[in-house]
């Protein structure tokens, strides 16, 4: 078991952003998603794969396209969102199951 895997057993609430440096779209969105997950949802985990640097774990998750967000809860993906990706989409999404798990 990888690391992320790890992650996503033993966290209840995980947001995965998928991204490299070569992508413009991916290093404005990360911060921003990042913030939103830290101020808002204090008790969701925030994990970022370089999916240049970490091809195995890009391809076990299969994801094929930055950025892509994956959000967990209690071990299960509930959410995947790739490319055209909104924060306003992640916020939605995150929102409801993690008020009737928090």
């Amino acid at each position: 078991m990888n690391e992320v895997e790890k992650l996503i057993q033993e966290k209840d609430a995980l947001v995965l952003y998928f991204s490299h440096d070569a992508c413009n779209v991916c290093k404005v969105l990360k911060p921003k998603v990042k913030e939103l997950i830290t101020e808002k949802y204090s008790k969701c985990e925030f994990a970022y794969v370089n999916t240049v640097e970490q091809p195995e774990v890009a391809a076990n998750f299969q994801v094929f396209a930055v950025p892509t967000v994956l959000i967990y809860f209690q071990g299960k993906e509930y959410y995947r969102f790739s490319r055209n990706i909104g924060l306003g989409q992640i916020d939605e999404a995150i929102a409801r199951p993690y008020q009737l798990l928090f």
